[in-house]
């Protein structure tokens, strides 16, 4: 098997497969666009607080040390738990970032976004028909307690915090041909949630957030979600479907006339106008061919004519899949476009964390940061289950 690995990653790597970055004499300035689902979620609230308020987390240390040698300009961070003030993110910068981690260079983030999501904020309605209205399954997002899986932007940019847009509060229902959830033993097509349910039940799992980010004169608006895993239901497949609308909100908020029914949390209406430069982000918890998603739910975001796909891929990836086996050796996707280490059994290493550029920017270079097993940086494998993907792009 080591054999075989070895000669696999020669060709990789001769073949170019590794998307490392292109030089590029004639773009001094490319901004690197990155996501990154860090794991820095904790079980109870305030944990992460009083984690990151020292210097001495092994995980933080190792998030931060991932961070420090992928160098990104532009990050979001997945499964950050919401604090208010931002405690927690000047915690992290303060303590991680901006101190040499394993001889890596410190990195500054001057700029950072974050803001309530919807885990662990009760909906009243027993949303999992367990006969209890009450625990994570319950909430608005699934959580133990509000903020847990938050998000987090930190920028080395300046954010236009007064035109951020936040859709925390969008219910569900006011998308138009909403993929609803069906109960199977009934003949109505998607009436698992009553009435009541959909008057107040909100679409997003988290929250999604327009951030616009300013480089030069120019904005780029980093779209950040990270919607639902489409798994943990029954046949009425509640998750699943609602990973689904996540995703296809932002298909439908940057495509020129299908975002109209959309609104945010101030009341304003409408998607992204027609012209403005975009960087989709986040761990979307769908691969376009593998794993528990609905069919085209990847798709829907993917195939959006606005939507650059740049396929960032990594060698690690590949070698990984071959080395763990189990679902992976069944998997229709290519296996160095993977993102998540996940359960080898089921569902094996999936592609599920994007950065999906506007179409029209230049792309300067790609990558995912996953360390081929075996080498120096391997040890930065544990630090989530997911890794750091990357675009690097002149705005």
């Amino acid at each position: 098997m080591r054999g075989k690995a070895a000669v696999l990653v020669a060709a990789l790597m001769l073949s170019g497969t590794t998307a490392a970055a292109s030089a590029d004499p004639g773009e001094r300035h490319p901004v690197r666009f990155a996501t990154f689902n860090a794991s820095l979620n904790r079980a109870a609230e305030g944990e992460l607080l009083a984690d990151l308020s020292t210097g001495d987390d092994e995980q933080a240390r190792a998030v931060a040390e991932v961070i420090q040698r992928s160098r990104p300009d532009v990050l979001l961070l997945n499964e950050f738990d919401y604090v208010g003030g931002g405690a927690a993110v000047d915690a992290f910068r303060e303590n991680y970032l901006s101190v040499s981690q394993n001889g890596a260079a410190p990195i500054e983030y001057p700029y950072a976004f974050t803001a309530p999501v919807n885990t662990g904020v009760p909906t009243g309605h027993d949303l999992n028909r367990d006969g209890v209205v009450d625990g994570p399954d319950d909430a608005h997002g699934f959580g133990e307690f509000p903020g847990q899986y938050g998000m987090v932007v930190l920028s080395r940019h300046p954010i236009d915090t007064d035109e951020v847009r936040t859709f925390q509060t969008f219910r569900w229902k006011d998308m138009p041909d909403a993929l609803l959830p069906d109960d199977v033993d009934t003949p109505e097509p998607g009436d698992w949630y009553s009435p009541e349910v959909l008057e107040t039940l909100r679409l997003s799992s988290k929250s999604h957030w327009d951030v616009p980010v300013r480089v030069g004169k120019r904005t780029v608006h980093v779209l950040a979600a990270h919607p639902t895993p489409p798994s943990f239901d029954g046949p009425e497949d509640r998750n699943g479907t609602r990973n689904h609308d996540e995703i296809r909100f932002w298909a439908d908020y940057v495509t020129p006339g299908k975002g109209g029914y959309i609104y945010d949390d101030d009341g304003n209406r409408g998607g992204l106008p027609a012209g403005e430069r975009f960087v989709v982000v986040g761990d979307y918890n769908a691969d376009p061919f593998d794993g528990d998603s609905t069919a085209d739910a990847a798709r829907t975001l993917l195939d959006a004519p606005r939507v650059h796909d740049t396929r960032p891929a990594s060698v690690g990836a590949v070698v990984a899949g071959l080395l763990q086996g189990g679902a992976n050796r069944d998997h229709r996707g290519p296996a160095q476009l993977d993102t998540a280490d996940f359960s080898d059994d089921q569902p094996g290493n999936l592609r599920v964390d994007y950065v999906l550029p506007s179409r029209g920017m230049p792309v300067i270079g790609d990558g995912v940061f996953w360390p081929v097993p075996g080498t120096r940086l391997a040890r930065l494998n544990d630090a989530s289950d997911h890794h750091l993907v990357w675009v690097d792009l002149r705005p």
